[in-house]
């Protein structure tokens, strides 16, 4: 039987040989195409390819065991579970174009939009007010209906006024403002950081409580410098990725 073949790795010493192996296997697991074997390499012939000692290779293959992300039989060998799959990246991009493309393509149910006392947390992008306008989501993979992310959207009043709620079903909010409103935004700053799971993003995104997610947190603004819109998005960190490229 053909066996998965993995990509090679680069080990820094500074960092734990099997969390390195663990994560670049994980990697491989997840970015390989449909047509891919689903049966791993022996424990020897994994860590030869790692430059590792089986014992750490077997320290490695327990974590990813642990994930569900593979199966292991004695006698028969280590699988890949034919459900271990990952969804569209989370990219770091460069234009408010790429930002719309990435956030396009899904389905969109409208939960609830209006007015809301400013979360203390944000008040700082809002210091002159006391209220603003809020839009709740959810998004769905449109193959499967399989609730991929819950978005809240905090919007200045001033803007949220000339909103059509409708057009939130079918753009992102990102496009909404630009080009159904006509706000010339002139960044947007990110963060995301890594969460756990509370009761009601558990439930809408349909995965056990304090599951790890992706806590995204994206700040418009217009060519003024002022804040327009505060989104705060929970990604499944089962099926989201955050990706970085740097130029040396």
């Amino acid at each position: 039987m053909t066996t998965f073949a993995p990509d090679s790795l680069a080990l820094n010493r500074k960092l734990p040989l099997w969390y390195q192996v663990s994560q670049s296997l994980r990697a491989s697991i997840l970015g390989r195409s449909p047509e891919a074997p689903l049966r791993l390499p022996t424990e020897d012939a994994l860590a030869l390819h790692y430059g590792v000692s089986v014992l750490t290779m077997r320290q490695a293959l327990k974590e990813l065991e642990t994930e569900g992300l593979i199966s292991r039989h004695r006698r028969r060998g280590t699988f890949i579970e034919p459900s271990a799959q990952r969804g569209a990246p989370v990219r770091l991009l460069g234009s408010v174009d790429a930002i719309v493309a990435q956030q396009s393509g899904m389905r969109t149910e409208l939960l609830e939009h209006g007015p809301t006392p400013i979360p203390p947390e944000l008040a700082e992008f809002y210091p002159e007010l006391t209220e603003v306008t809020a839009y709740r989501r959810l998004r769905s993979d449109e193959e499967t209906g399989e609730p991929t992310n819950h978005a809240w959207n905090y919007v200045h009043p001033d803007i949220a006024a000339a909103i059509d709620p409708s057009d939130l079903l079918r753009w992102p909010m990102t496009k909404v403002l630009r080009d159904a409103v006509g706000v010339r935004i002139s960044r947007i700053t990110d963060t995301v950081e890594a969460r756990l799971a509370d009761p009601e993003t558990a439930r809408l995104l349909d995965i056990p409580l304090l599951s790890p997610i992706l806590h995204y947190t994206g700040v418009s603004y217009d060519e003024d410098g002022r804040a327009v819109d505060v989104a705060r998005i929970h990604y499944r960190g089962d099926r989201f990725s955050f990706t970085v490229t740097l130029e040396a």
